[in-house]
């Protein structure tokens, strides 16, 4: 009986829980005997050949680091020259027998992509921006919510001895999941999520409110894609794309124009601070690290039962699959019960 060969990848922007899931597709699948080969930097690997073997001696205790042994990229690979016929090539020459892919809305588009072509692919949706859809949660948001949370308290010391309003700016282009949780428990006063159209002159009053009430400081948390209405600085929008598609944000950032307007509307000192790359940076967090060796063992189960063109997801508690297109057919954004739990906080 032949051997099964499984490729596996990482792309897009990495975050806490991808060694997790590594560690524990290549201790399951050396249970069975199967064989694991590491694609190196995402699709670049996959488009250029670049791999290796990986065994138990190379995943032994990974699964508390932080991003991914094997590396990533944001590269598209049907984007890149001969870049389709490069990557069925490599899977050819490499006699890979199913790949599990795991990555964002980018990574996972191409993946399906390539599943159409005839690729046996299983995929593990990965995002700390948790937009992505039939699935509670992504591998890594957990771990990005506890950092930009602890981030966003840090500034509560900084805003109460100076009297001064501080703003955090997080990740997230549409959705607002990762500012409304990290928000939420690192204690900001205001939550700008990019699901609700934001009012510069209410945030504003609600600034000069808590100072009427003697609450002399103002932590505010939003998200990169907000929109801003009554602003008179506008955003600037950028007609570049980013690797995998994605519309690069604006060539004036959320929080400099916040800074601006509400200084210049209040006359409060404030200051702001995009967290940036620090959100998806360091070890995972215990559920990532969990999560991450749950979703590891099922794509090796799935690939053991031959269950292709599916994705590894989470529902409630209990490790599920859907269709790859199900996915990433739509973005995952807040419900309107979620967001009122931004409204409350903003109106105390």
């Amino acid at each position: 009986m032949k051997k099964m060969k499984i490729g596996v990848m990482t792309g897009g922007g990495d975050c806490p829980g991808l060694n997790a899931i590594i560690q524990a597709i290549v201790k399951k699948a050396n249970d069975y005997k199967f064989e694991v080969v590491g694609f190196l930097d995402g699709y670049t690997g996959l488009v250029e050949g670049n791999a290796k073997t990986l065994t138990v001696d190379d995943v032994n205790d990974i699964y508390q680091d932080g991003g991914t042994i094997i590396g990533t990229s944001g590269a598209n690979p049907f984007k890149l020259k001969d870049g389709q016929k490069k990557m069925l090539d490599t899977l050819e020459k490499f006699k890979i027998d199913v790949m599990i892919i795991v990555g964002g809305d980018g990574t996972l588009s191409s993946a399906k992509k390539l599943s159409g072509l005839g690729v046996n692919v299983i995929c593990i949706p990965k995002t700390i921006d948790n937009d992505l859809s039939s699935t509670d949660y992504c591998i890594g948001f957990q771990s990005a919510v506890e950092t930009a949370a602890e981030e966003i308290s840090r500034l509560q010391t900084t805003a109460k001895s100076h009297d001064r309003v501080m703003i955090a700016e997080l990740m997230g282009r549409s959705s607002g999941w990762l500012t409304l949780m990290s928000g939420l428990a690192g204690g900001a006063h205001i939550i700008l999520v990019p699901e609700k159209e934001v009012d510069i002159d209410k945030v504003c009053k609600i600034i000069k409110k808590r100072r009427k009430l003697g609450k002399t400081y103002t932590v505010i948390a939003a998200s990169e894609g907000i929109n801003l209405k009554n602003c008179d600085i506008p955003l600037v929008a950028s007609d570049e794309r980013d690797e995998s598609g994605n519309i690069r944000m604006v060539t004036r950032r959320v929080a400099e124009v916040l800074e601006k307007e509400i200084e210049k509307k209040t006359g409060i000192s404030t200051r702001s601070v995009v967290l940036g790359h620090v959100q998806r940076g360091g070890s995972p967090v215990a559920f990532d690290i969990n999560f991450g060796i749950r979703l590891g063992l099922s794509a090796v189960e799935m690939a053991k039962k031959k269950k292709f063109g599916y994705a590894v997801v989470i529902k409630g508690v209990k490790i599920s699959s859907v269709k790859i297109e199900d996915v990433v057919e739509k973005t995952k954004v807040l419900d309107k019960k979620l967001l009122k739990l931004a409204d409350f906080f903003s109106m105390m």
